[in-house]
């Protein structure tokens, strides 16, 4: 009898154990617990949307959908959704991707126009086609065909009166280099003699104008909501929308749309989530290379800090930000040119925090 009743007590104890891993994802000696949601920047409302999708229930790409379409409605910063970052034409464009961690398959749009549901018609492609990205106007004929509404003009009196300003600026700043304008806002032509002074002259060459680019970026010149799930059995996903830079010259595609460079998911791992200069941070693939490190034993603190170290290495005056956040829901972030903030909500925590980050 008392052997039975030990071995009640195991299996009780067993069971309970198992809920509480079902329920938290951590068990004695994890530092983290899920469901988790983590976002770049103070975007709290679509922390919490996620949050309230997941908690119930919802898967982690389900759930990323959410939350990034909650900052698309918000347009937040003005740099996510329509209604921001007019290019150089004065159009608003859309570029989103969304990643499932389990199954590492990817949908994204670039360059899209005339469909404001960014991340939904991401996730489209990753439910309806065998395709990763599709881009521009065919990406919003397959949007609209698949159910999204449009056309539509994703322009709004905030970034008509943004554009009209910049050209009264004579379209300064802008992303060109090596060029000389048939008038102040273009056409553009290339100047050979130009090239040819930037690489046999001095820095003190009147022709050599090469600027800074973190003239060019800012938290409200261009920005991305890159976020990461953790559901309730521990599968990860990851989910990214923006509408790009600021004053971009038409058809550029930034990182945004990029798996491996603005977000990137493993659930045997983990995540990650970045922002910034994205031109400049998708030639190193950050996240990719976040993940890859844990991956090899890294803390995500540290992973986070070697990805941004190494561009920092090659192009000091870059600005970005990285989030990590392993399979266990250990965060961390790393930052460079600005001062980072990312926001988390778990069990834990009665509603979304902000985390700082220095540079």
């Amino acid at each position: 009898m008392e052997l039975l009743a030990s071995n009640n007590r195991f299996r009780a104890s067993a069971l309970l154990l198992v809920l509480l891993f079902q329920v938290t994802g951590r068990v004695a000696g994890e530092s983290g617990s899920y469901p988790l949601v983590v976002s770049t920047w103070p975007f709290l409302e679509a922390v919490e949307r996620a949050w309230s999708a997941v908690n119930n229930g919802s898967s982690a790409v389900d759930a990323v959908v959410e939350g990034c379409s909650a900052c698309e409605e918000l347009r937040c910063d003005g740099t996510v959704g329509p209604g921001g970052s007019p290019d150089e034409n004065g159009e608003t464009t859309i570029d989103a991707m969304v990643m499932d961690g389990v199954t590492m398959e990817v949908g994204a749009v670039a360059a899209m126009r005339y469909i404001k549901d960014g991340i939904k018609a991401a996730r489209l492609v990753m439910r309806h086609t065998q395709h990763t990205l599709l881009v521009g106007e065919k990406a919003s004929a397959f949007s609209i065909s698949m159910g999204l509404p449009g056309p539509e003009d994703l322009s709004s009196s905030e970034s008509i009166e943004k554009w009209n300003k910049w050209k009264e600026n004579n379209c300064q700043p802008n992303f060109w280099k090596n060029v000389v304008p048939v008038n102040s806002c273009g056409p553009y032509h290339s100047n050979d003699l130009m090239l040819v002074a930037e690489t046999t002259c001095s820095g003190d060459d009147p022709m050599r104008t090469v600027g800074l680019r973190s003239n060019h970026f800012g938290l409200h010149s261009h920005d991305t909501i890159s976020m990461a799930v953790i559901d309730k059995f521990g599968h990860i996903a990851v989910g990214t929308s923006t509408n790009g830079a600021t004053f971009k010259i038409p058809g550029r595609v930034g990182d945004g749309p990029i798996a491996g460079s603005s977000a990137y998911a493993d659930s045997d791992i983990g995540a990650c989530g970045a922002t910034g200069d994205g031109d400049i941070m998708m030639r190193f693939l950050p996240c990719y290379q976040v993940v890859k490190s844990m991956r090899l034993g890294m803390e995500p603190k540290d992973a986070a800090k070697d990805a941004i170290s190494r561009i920092a290495r090659k192009f000091p005056d870059f600005i970005g930000a990285i989030f990590a956040v392993n399979k266990n829901g250990t965060h961390a972030g790393a930052c460079h040119g600005w001062t980072f903030q990312y926001s988390v909500r778990s069990p834990e925590m009665h509603h979304a925090e902000v985390f700082t980050v220095l540079p």
